[in-house]
């Protein structure tokens, strides 16, 4: 027996893109794998249940089990369905991986009302209900006592944490919201032997990436593509193992690289005598300190895909792509 044999994972987004590659992956060691996508647009329009239903059928194909579910995970009643479904299908549910995620990428003044609800009902919402069913689910067991490791694994971006990706104002809240709900939830659900652990990655080729800049140069003619979705599958397969012993932690990947995120941390102070500043006291203050270049921290971030003459390059960009 091997450790995911008889063991469940709920993937939501699972149709296309990093939920794709987790599914095949866990699939393919041995877990019970639900399939969870309602086949959408990028910007969450639309719908198409064989998405899903062709995930699953892959996976059949190679040996594997798996059901499709079409549920939208911004539905409540929804993420309650695709739960209920995991566990009336293979008898119990031992893992989530929250990856479902629409964009819209506009600048914050053209950004509508309805575009920023729709991106953060999925990423962030989403993100919270079927944990919240899976978490009710997971109480009664544990009440019931049944003691066998659960974990949830989120899904983030740099958009948000690292990356102050421009026209993002919805999808780099919402994912940050995601970031800080893992660490709430680590602490929350301890108590019924439950794991929250959060990847971010970076520069991986999906729908959602494909403008980014840099994304598109072809992968190198031998070894494996450092785009590729399948590059955050064995580190997702891992977080949500038997085997593992993190909570509360988020990761970020990026090819074969893996980094802690730490989130906001304090960087360097001042100090008054008193209590109150003046203006004056301010202005002469903060010009010595070691203040971030939004600019460059995005530049760098793209791992200088735009090259020596990145500000100008980024803030032609910004430009040209918000005022469509």
């Amino acid at each position: 027996m091997g450790e995911w044999d008889g063991r469940t994972v709920l993937i939501t987004g699972a149709g296309r893109g990093i939920g794709r590659a987790e599914a095949l992956y866990l699939a393919a060691v041995g877990a019970n794998v639900v399939v969870n996508d309602p086949g959408v647009a990028v910007d969450g329009s639309g719908g198409d249940r064989g998405v899903a239903e062709a995930v699953v059928a892959e996976i059949r194909a190679a040996g594997g089990a798996a059901i499709a579910d079409a549920g939208s995970v911004a539905d409540w009643d929804g993420a309650r369905g695709m739960v209920e479904r995991a566990v009336a299908a293979f008898g119990d549910l031992h893992a989530v991986i929250n990856n479902a995620a629409v964009e819209v990428n506009r600048a914050v003044d053209r950004l509508t009302e309805a575009e920023f609800d729709d991106v953060v009902a999925v990423k962030l919402k989403g993100t919270f209900a079927v944990s919240h069913w899976a978490a009710v689910h997971w109480r009664e067991r544990h009440v019931a006592g049944a003691r066998v490791d659960r974990a949830i694994l989120n899904t983030a971006s740099g958009s948000g944490l690292l990356n102050p990706l421009p026209g993002q104002s919805n999808y780099a809240a919402a994912n940050a919201g995601v970031a800080a709900m893992t660490i709430v939830h680590a602490l929350e659900l301890s108590r019924f032997g439950v794991r929250v652990n959060c990847v971010s990655p970076s520069m991986v080729r999906t729908r959602l990436t494909a403008a980014v800049p840099g994304m598109d140069r072809p992968a190198a003619d031998f070894g494996p593509d450092p785009r590729d979705p399948m590059v955050v599958a064995p580190l997702a397969a891992y977080l949500v193992g038997a085997g593992c012993p993190l909570t509360g932690q988020v990761l970020s990947v990026r090819g074969g690289g893996i980094a802690v995120d730490n989130g906001w941390s304090r960087g360097a102070e001042l100090h008054t005598d008193g209590v109150l500043w003046t203006e004056s006291e301010l202005a002469a203050g903060l010009s010595t300190l070691d203040l971030p270049d939004p600019f460059a921290t995005l530049a760098d971030a793209l791992g200088g895909a735009l090259g020596a003459s990145g500000r100008a390059e980024l803030e032609t960009m910004i430009a040209a792509g918000l005022d469509d």
